[in-house]
């Protein structure tokens, strides 16, 4: 097989056009042809508004030796790395393996667990996705929040409701991610995912693959309990020959029921704030991180193609992202994050009295405004306290602010009065699109002044990448508090944790930073797990 690199046609070009430029490079004839894949799509806008995709494809060929003769820089022989699902076992464990969470990380950890026979038994605090969707409909109308179902718990994990991105930066030489997207094709996203350079699925498409995934696991003997969460782990000490060591022996779900295991995976998503603070009594080792808090700022879609692509409207693609990043004068960083093409800014609040934001898309990415949060990088020194939960109790701080300055509501400004530290009394050029009550606040003051000036600054720079990013009118709203983990649970090579058979996992565990890189962990901690039980098998038979 042989790979085609940087291979340009103009946008709107249809299938038939792309095979006969591959045939014209390639010089070949069509019955040469055997097959193509392409690997990789993107946008090249450097002579905008004159746009190009740029192809990665991947080509098998009767003249392969022919063509590579030819020695041209674009194009190479590559190996297909596939990933290798483990065989699927004929025996269970005599105690099934334990999964905490249903975001990504959860998900494809049970499901790879699932696959090889191991019967797992997956524990969601929350409820299925299809009662979960209901529930935060009706907080966003009315406020009503209820604790253990909304956007951040439940079924799906907090990704559910934030566009399903699947963009990462990890680099992945086991197949690994390619795997993913093909699992999340094969449980109904769309195949475009596969190949294009930002990928993402869309909150209400998302919800239907979580169900089907969810029916697949069961039908692999997978057990999934709602409506469960685990408020205590149980451990043992186990005599090593050299020192007392600490080995799981099971959970606690609800307060009441205890269920025996010896492999506990901890997948609890970042916002699990709880499950921390009793982790942290049990005396599991947690160190605080750097993550990074700020705000929410939209702008008209039109706006941002028109700055993207030369053009407001560009018939073939749809709403045009951005990504930005700055290094400050004060030496933090900002950027932008989960930028939301065509999207909704939501209220994404998962505690009485705080509030928090987040962004999401549908499929069609056709909502009349972008948005992105813009944040700042903050670090342990910033919390005043070396405490390992410390990062949760900055981020609760500036999420009862918020609820103050918007009582209950979105907090919204205009950045005009956000540098002028003034609550807003009308909007300009740009209209809120939100899901969830809004109202005019001063967002400015929700942060420390150092942080605020660090927003002002760094949406001041982006108004040079982008025209128009820092006009008087665009809208800011507070507050974007989590962007990650604020907490880091450390493992070893075998992926596990101080106490012997709990592995820390995930998005929540600091070892993730999205939804594809959170599956893509699951799946290598289920690979930990396999290779132990199997070298069990092996020490007992």
């Amino acid at each position: 097989m042989i790979r085609i690199n940087q291979f340009k046609l103009k946008i709107g070009h249809n299938n038939e056009e792309l095979k006969k430029k591959l045939l014209r490079e390639l010089k070949i004839r069509p019955e040469e042809l055997l097959s193509y894949k392409i690997r990789k799509r993107s946008i090249d806008a450097r002579k905008k508004p004159e746009l190009y995709f740029v192809y990665t494809i991947d080509i098998e060929t009767t003249k392969e030796k022919q063509i590579l003769k030819q020695k041209k820089n674009n194009i190479q022989p590559i190996n297909e790395v596939k990933y290798q699902i483990p065989k699927r076992q004929k025996t269970s464990p005599r105690k099934r393996p334990v999964v905490i969470g249903s975001g990504p990380a959860g998900l494809f950890c049970t499901y790879l667990l699932a696959l090889a026979g191991y019967a797992p038994i997956l524990l969601e605090r929350g409820t299925p996705v299809e009662e979960r969707i209901k529930d935060v409909e009706e907080f966003w109308k009315t406020g009503m929040l209820k604790k253990n179902s909304n956007v951040q718990f439940g079924e799906g994990g907090a990704g559910t409701f934030s566009d399903g991105k699947l963009n990462t930066l990890v680099k992945d030489s086991s197949g690994r991610n390619t795997f993913v997207l093909e699992t999340l094709v094969k449980f109904g996203a769309s195949k475009e995912i596969l190949y294009e350079q930002k990928p993402h699925i869309g909150t209400d498409i998302l919800i239907d693959v979580v169900q089907n995934m969810r029916s697949a696991m069961l039908e692999l003997g997978a057990e999934v309990r709602f409506h469960s969460q685990v408020t205590d782990v149980v451990f043992e000490y186990t005599d090593s020959g050299y020192e007392k060591e600490r080995r799981i022996c099971g959970v606690i779900i609800n307060g009441e029921e205890k269920l025996d295991t010896d492999t506990v995976v901890l997948a609890i998503g970042h916002s699990a704030r709880d499950t921390f603070e009793m982790l942290y009594e049990k005396e599991l080792e947690i160190q605080a991180k750097s993550f990074a808090v700020g705000v929410r700022v939209e702008h008209p879609q039109k706006k941002i193609n028109l700055s993207q692509y030369g053009s407001e409207e560009v018939e073939g693609l749809s709403a045009a992202p951005y990504k930005l990043t700055e290094k400050l004068e004060n030496g933090r960083g900002i950027y932008s994050f989960c930028m939301c093409p065509g999207g909704y800014v939501v209220n994404a609040s998962s505690e009485e009295h705080c509030l928090a934001i987040n962004g999401m898309s549908y499929s069609k990415r056709d909502g009349e405004n972008a948005n992105s949060a813009i944040i700042v990088t903050v670090t342990p020194e910033d919390f005043g306290s070396l405490h390992p939960l410390a990062g949760i109790a900055f981020q609760r701080e500036l999420e009862r602010k918020a609820y103050e300055v918007g009582n209950g509501k979105i907090p919204v400004q205009r950045y005009e009065d956000f540098c002028e530290n003034r609550a807003s009394s009308s909007f300009g050029s740009v209209s809120p699109q939100m899901k969830g009550e809004f109202v005019f606040g001063n967002v400015r003051s929700i942060f420390p002044e150092v942080l605020a000036e660090s927003i002002q600054e760094g949406i001041q720079k982006f108004g040079k990448k982008i025209q128009g990013f820092a006009d008087k009118d665009t809208l800011l709203s507070g507050v974007e508090s989590r962007t990650s983990s604020p907490v880091r649970i450390p493992r070893d090579q075998q992926m596990e944790g101080v106490i012997a058979g709990l592995y820390p996992c995930g998005e929540g565990a600091g070892y993730a930073g999205g939804i594809t890189s959170a599956a893509m962990d699951g799946l290598k901690v289920a690979e930990a797990i396999i290779q132990k039980y199997q070298i069990q098998d092996t020490e007992t038979s």
